[in-house]
């Protein structure tokens, strides 16, 4: 039995991205990196990581992207509708990294989860 592909996604600056990818690799796990920034947000993916994590852990509130939009498109974002519209849009605005194995997903760094994962 093979270990399923793990993708994550994300922006190559992002501190929790590098922290993340360098995890990977202290632990020699293989992954395939996805960049928003090259590649963008995949439109057919982003409703299955909000139902899996929900939209509003998904939108990065707390980040330069979030703050410096408009106040009336942040008062905008109300339901998932909305917070899809802005992230296919302007993909730093989802908290990062995104990382999916087979069907789970998590957002953030959180290698206790990876390493299950990985077992």
């Amino acid at each position: 039995m093979s270990t399923p592909t793990i993708t994550l996604y994300g922006i190559p600056n992002c501190d929790t991205v590098k922290k993340s990818r360098a995890w990977f690799a202290e632990h020699g796990v293989d992954y395939t990196f996805h960049d928003f920034k090259k590649q963008g947000v995949p439109a057919s993916l982003l409703p299955g990581w909000m139902d899996a994590v929900g939209w509003e852990r998904l939108l990065n509130r707390q980040g330069t992207t979030w703050r410096r939009l408009e106040p009336a498109t942040q008062a905008a974002v109300t339901d998932a509708a909305s917070a899809r519209a802005l992230m296919q849009a302007q993909p730093s605005v989802i908290k990062r990294p995104v990382v999916v194995c087979g069907t789970r997903v998590t957002v953030g760094f959180v290698p206790d989860q990876w390493q299950a994962w990985c077992r």
